[in-house]
């Protein structure tokens, strides 16, 4: 991988993180697009970088919100900021269940499996569609909205299907204040992040080749710069309900992958 594949595979990522049309996705269409064939564990240690990088970037739009929702969580007492962060909590579990025990299962589905990316992309840009169309409120999060949510943060495991787009839709179409929405999806995403990180060190699944190095870091600093500009747009975009833009998109971009597939 050169430093300008890996610098695209960063502004992939960065900006489909935030932006509902799936990372995942899109990461294996531009692996299969540039011909990129990274080793198993290079192509673990990029990913993982890459969803470092645009974890960091949540962190700096959002750090004013951690470091509240922290003190509310180690204060023990039951303020709004420790019941957000118990919130946090509860949508972590069905990703994290999914994670440990259907791990290698998981892995077969990021083999170049660009058919069921493309049929994915169909689906999120469902979600999409019905969601802009669903009516805005002030509700805030509940705690089963929390666990609703959280299992749509499962399913967006799937190559294809948008985790922000599945997490804001479901939120939308639960009833939730749009921007509260927004904020939830890309809050409650970063402790799993971190988490995954954490235990894949501690497996030894993490191996940082010097060979790399450049690439790894170029493609690190492209998926922060893009993922911050990225978690700012989608807010005002979440707020405005521009959300069936994005449908279309996914629409055009996974009907086009599947003719692709299945034709020629």
């Amino acid at each position: 991988m050169s430093v300008f594949q890996a610098i695209i595979l960063g502004i992939i990522q960065g900006l489909t993180e935030f932006l509902p049309v799936s990372s995942s996705g899109h990461i294996e269409l531009g692996e299969a697009l540039f011909g990129v064939a990274l080793a198993a564990d290079q192509s673990i240690a990029f990913t993982i970088l890459l969803h470092a990088a645009t974890a960091l970037s949540t962190i700096v739009v959002f750090r004013q919100d951690i470091l509240e929702i922290l003190k509310g969580l180690f204060s023990f007492k039951p303020n709004e900021e420790f019941w957000f962060a118990v919130k946090i909590i509860i949508s972590m579990l069905p990703a994290a269940f999914v994670g440990i025990f259907f791990e290698d299962f998981i892995e077969t589905l990021f083999d170049g499996r660009v058919l069921l990316v493309g049929m994915m992309l169909i689906v999120t840009g469902l979600l999409l569609l019905f969601a802009d169309r669903a009516k805005n409120t002030d509700r805030k999060v509940g705690f089963v909205d929390a666990l609703v949510i959280g299992v749509s943060q499962a399913i967006a495991i799937l190559p294809g299907i948008s985790r922000s787009g599945a997490t804001i839709s479901t939120s939308v179409l639960l009833g939730i204040d749009r921007s509260k929405a927004a904020r939830f999806s890309f809050l409650m995403v970063v402790p799993l992040i971190l988490g995954k990180m954490a235990k894949d060190a501690l497996d030894g699944g993490i191996h940082f080749e010097s060979a790399m190095a450049v690439p790894y870091l170029s493609g690190f600093v492209a998926a922060f710069l893009s993922g911050f500009f990225a978690c700012t747009w989608m807010i005002s975009l979440v707020k405005n309900s521009k959300l069936k833009y994005f449908a279309y998109y996914c629409f055009l971009v996974g009907a086009a992958v599947i003719a692709y597939m299945l034709f020629v």
